[in-house]
C-alpha cells in the first residue's frame, strides 16, 4: 500500500471514530435525559401523593384508585404495604435527597410487627422491598435482624415433604370450589425466596438457602409449560407431596399463562440465578423471558393474559374471566415493568444485549403518555393501565403500587447501565 492510499485509509477510520463517539454521546445525552425527567417527574408525582396520604398509620399503605379517583389504601397484612416505602427508597438511590431517605425510613418503620408474621407467604414482597432497601442504601440497627426474624417467619410455611413453601393457607378453584387445595403454591411465591438467600448470606445459616434452592427447583419443575409459559397456582398434597391440580386464580384459564405470573418468574429466577449461580435457573430464566418478549404486542405491554384472543386456544378450567368479554383486551403495565427490570439484570448477569435493549425499550413504553399518567392524576400514582385480579372483577385497568415500584427499579438499573 502507498503513503497516498494509507493516508486516505487512516483518515476514513478517523471519520467512522468521530461518528461513532458523536453518535454514542448523542444516545448517552438523550438516556440522560430520559431518566432525569421520569426521575423529576416521579418525584413530583410521589410528593403528591404524601401530600393525600399524611402520616403512616399502619393502616394506610397505597395500592391502587377508588371508583372516586382517590387513593385506595390497604393495612400492613395486605401482600403490597413494602412497596410504596420501597418506591421511596429507589427515589433516595435516583436523587440522593436525604428528604426520601428520611420518608422512605418512616413508612418502613411501621412494618415493623410484620416480622412475626406467618398468615401468607408474600413477606418478601411486604419486608424485603422495605427493610431490603434501608438496609442496602442507609441501613440503621435493627434492620439486619428485622430481616432475619421475618425469613424465620417465612420458614414456617416450608414443607420438608413438598420441598416448597406454602403461599396460601388454601385456594378454590374456579369450576371445584366445594374442593379447595390446602397447599397452594403460586409463581409469584418464587419473589420471596430473595429474603432467604439474604438470610442465610448474613447469618451463614445454610437453612434459609436450602430451602430457597428446592422451592425454586420445585417451580421449576411444576410451573412451566412445554412452551415456557407457567401456570399461575399448582395443588399438592401436603403429606405426600403429591401434585393435586394446576390452576390459576388471576388468569384467563387454567391452562393459559398469566401476564404477571410470568413476569415473576423472568424476575424470579433471574434473581435466583444471580444468588445461586446455578445455569438450570439462569436457563429458566432465559426461556421464560423469550417467551415473554416474543409473544409482546408492539409497544411491548403485554394484555393481562397472553392466551387471551390467541388462535387456536381453547381455554381449560376457565375462571370467570370469561364474563368480562368486553374487556379482555386490556394491558398489563406491571407485568411490563417487572419483566423491564429483570430484563437489565438478566441481560447483564447473561452477557445478552438484546435482553437489554428490550428492557430499555419497554422502560421508555411505559413512560410514554400511553401509560404514564399526567401529573397530579391517576390518584397520584406514576403508570396507568394495569390489571390486579381479573377474573375477580378487581383491579382492572387501575394504576397499581407495585407496577410503580419496578417501574422505579427499571430506572435505577437503566441508569447505572448508563454510567
Amino acid at each position: 500500500m502507498n503513503v497516498r492510499n494509507l493516508k486516505s485509509l487512516l483518515l476514513a477510520l478517523a471519520v467512522i471514530v468521530v461518528t461513532t463517539a458523536c453518535n454514542n454521546n448523542q444516545q448517552q445525552s438523550a438516556s440522560k435525559d430520559f431518566i432525569n425527567e421520569n426521575i423529576e417527574f416521579a418525584v413530583a408525582q410521589t410528593k403528591l401523593m404524601l401530600q393525600a396520604l399524611g402520616e403512616p398509620t399502619g393502616s394506610n399503605y397505597p395500592r391502587r384508585i377508588r371508583p372516586d379517583g382517590t387513593v385506595g389504601t390497604t393495612g400492613m397484612r395486605d401482600w403490597t404495604p413494602g412497596f410504596f416505602p420501597g418506591s421511596m427508597w429507589f427515589l433516595y438511590e435516583l436523587t440522593g435527597d436525604a428528604q426520601w431517605r428520611d420518608e422512605a425510613r418512616k413508612w418502613t418503620n411501621t412494618l415493623e410487627p410484620l416480622r412475626t408474621f406467618t398468615g401468607h407467604h408474600d413477606l418478601g414482597f411486604m419486608v424485603f422491598c422495605s427493610f431490603g432497601k434501608a438496609y442496602r442504601l442507609a441501613p440503621e440497627p435493627g434492620d439486619q435482624e428485622m430481616l432475619v426474624e421475618t425469613a424465620g417467619s417465612l420458614m414456617t410455611r416450608f414443607n420438608e415433604t413438598v420441598g416448597a413453601i406454602q403461599s396460601w393457607n388454601r385456594f378454590r378453584p374456579w369450576d371445584t370450589p366445594d374442593e379447595p387445595l390446602y397447599f397452594p403454591v403460586i409463581i409469584d411465591n418464587m419473589m420471596n425466596l430473595e429474603l432467604l438467600f439474604f438470610a442465610s448470606r448474613v447469618t451463614g445459616d445454610p437453612t434459609f438457602y436450602n430451602a430457597a434452592v428446592r422451592h425454586a427447583d420445585v417451580s421449576l419443575d411444576v410451573f412451566f409449560r412445554e412452551d415456557w409459559g407457567t401456570y399461575h397456582v399448582v395443588g399438592f398434597d401436603a403429606e405426600t407431596g403429591e401434585i393435586l391440580r394446576k390452576v390459576t386464580s388471576q388468569g384467563y384459564s387454567d391452562n393459559s399463562t398469566w401476564a404477571r405470573g410470568q413476569a415473576w418468574a423472568v424476575y424470579g429466577f433471574t434473581m435466583t440465578y444471580r444468588e445461586t449461580g446455578y445455569t438450570r435457573f439462569r436457563d429458566a430464566a432465559i426461556n421464560a423471558a423469550n417467551f415473554f418478549i416474543d409473544n409482546l404486542p408492539e409497544d411491548l405491554v403485554p394484555v393481562w393474559d397472553f392466551n387471551v384472543g390467541m388462535p387456536g386456544f381453547y381455554p381449560q378450567g376457565t375462571s370467570h374471566a370469561l364474563v368480562f368479554t368486553d374487556r379482555l383486551h386490556l394491558r398489563d403495565a406491571s407485568a411490563a415493568a417487572i419483566v423491564s427490570s429483570a430484563l437489565f439484570e438478566l441481560g447483564e448477569l447473561t452477557n445478552n444485549q438484546r435482553f437489554i435493549d428490550i428492557a430499555i425499550q419497554m422502560l421508555y413504553s411505559l413512560a410514554s403518555p400511553a401509560y404514564r399518567a399526567p401529573l397530579g392524576e391517576n390518584a397520584n400514582f406514576i403508570l396507568m393501565h394495569s390489571v390486579g385480579a381479573f377474573p375477580q372483577g378487581y383491579e382492572i385497568d387501575t394504576p397499581l403500587v407495585y407496577a410503580d415500584y419496578y417501574f422505579l427499579e427499571a430506572l435505577v438499573r437503566y441508569r447505572n447501565l448508563s454510567r
